[in-house]
């Protein structure tokens, strides 16, 4: 019986997860309701809250979630020698005309404005992304070369996906993977002391 109990905890919980991800995507932190992402799982607002505690808690850790499962700072990309070329190659991929931008970067695009969300948010970033490119940068200023990287991502998103400057949303990917990976393998490469 208590195995059948946890199916259907994980279930829920993994159901609330999925709205609240939607629903932060789509309206951001302030915008989403605990009502809303209740009915987009199929259950009460009480039951959000007895599984997360908070509205806070929840975006930590649909953010976590997210964050665990990388699509640039992945263990083989932070490994290959080429992780400049790589990282240039999959962020002019996952920016192209037409692709969804990832809930991730939305939901902290529309979350941005809310003092929690963004104290949230950075967090998770430092928890999770900057932590990872940090320690797998050699040399000085790593953690601030680490942020630069991490704003370049974030920068190219804005521009290209949301905003769509014709010049970045229109652009050849092949000349904008070009343009990336020297400013990539520049931040990556060991600063001299």
């Amino acid at each position: 019986m208590a195995e059948g109990r946890r199916r259907d905890a994980a279930a829920t919980r993994s159901a609330i997860l999925a709205s609240a991800r939607r629903s932060f995507a789509r309206s951001g932190y302030d915008g989403a309701g605990v009502r809303e992402i209740a009915e987009g799982a199929g259950v009460t607002a009480m039951m959000v809250n007895r599984y997360f505690g908070s509205k806070e808690r929840l975006l930590a850790a649909v953010v976590a979630d997210i964050m665990a499962e990388p699509s640039i700072l992945t263990a083989a990309n932070l490994e290959a020698p080429d992780f400049a070329a790589r990282m240039a190659a999959i962020l002019v991929d996952i920016t192209r005309a037409g692709t969804t931008p990832l809930d991730g970067f939305l939901i902290m695009l529309h979350s941005a404005s809310s003092e929690r969300a963004a104290e949230i948010g950075r967090e998770q970033i430092e928890a999770h992304y900057h932590r990872t490119l940090t320690a797998a940068l050699d040399g000085d200023l790593s953690a601030e070369r680490a942020g630069l990287l991490l704003a370049i991502v974030a920068g190219v998103q804005v521009m290209r996906q949301m905003i769509g400057l014709p010049a970045l949303a229109h652009a050849d990917p092949d000349v904008l993977r070009e343009l990336l990976e020297p400013i990539f393998e520049q931040l990556l490469k060991p600063k001299d002391s």
